[in-house]
């Protein structure tokens, strides 16, 4: 298996990192040219939602890769990640990536400051999760899948072959949201 991490900005280092420790191969996705590599799944890290969108527009990706999610391309999106596939983030109108079912509240837990770390269940596993700045889930549409919940909000789901956090799993030495997220790569072959 080959997965894209797309390094335009944020915390692609860290997932390719992670991948490295469970040997996968992965590579970065800077430019257009690098979207034409074969690829079974793609990651888009943490960071700032609004630069990672804007050069993903100026590079002429941001529809190619709405284009491969949308036919089944497995993509795990962390913190900014999980707002660039929202469908809807509360307050803003205009497009992302788009094409997970829920709607987002950014800077949630509000600003750097307010970055916090807690150890809860991942889809019934206790693993140790980083919030930075972090979004929440305010609202699931009816094919997604709840995967975790802190103080009664989510900041982990999946729809098909999308996963999300509003953590950031690549900042832990656990393996546990890496390895769910490779599980769907692997029945997407």
């Amino acid at each position: 298996m080959n997965i894209a991490v797309l390094a335009l900005q944020g915390a692609f280092a860290e997932h390719r990192q992670m991948l490295q420790r469970m040997g996968v191969d992965s590579f970065e996705v800077r430019q257009a040219s690098d979207w034409c590599r074969p690829k079974d799944g793609l990651i888009i890290p943490g960071g700032e939602s609004t630069v990672q969108l804007k050069l993903l527009r100026d590079l002429n990706l941001l529809e190619p890769v709405r284009e491969a999610i949308a036919v089944g391309l497995p993509v795990f999106g962390t913190c900014a990640g999980l707002i660039l596939l929202a469908k809807q983030v509360e307050g803003e109108a205009h497009m992302r990536i788009s094409t997970m079912d829920i709607v987002v509240r950014r800077n949630a837990y509000g600003r750097q400051s307010g970055s916090f770390f807690v150890k809860d269940c991942f889809a019934g596993k206790p693993i140790p999760m980083p919030f930075i700045r972090a979004p929440y889930i305010y609202k699931v549409g009816d094919g997604v899948e709840v995967l975790a919940e802190v103080g009664g909000k989510i900041v982990a789901a999946r729809e098909g072959s999308q996963l999300v956090t509003a953590f950031h799993p690549e900042l832990t030495t656990d393996v546990t949201v890496h390895s769910y997220f490779m599980q769907l790569v692997k029945r997407a072959l």
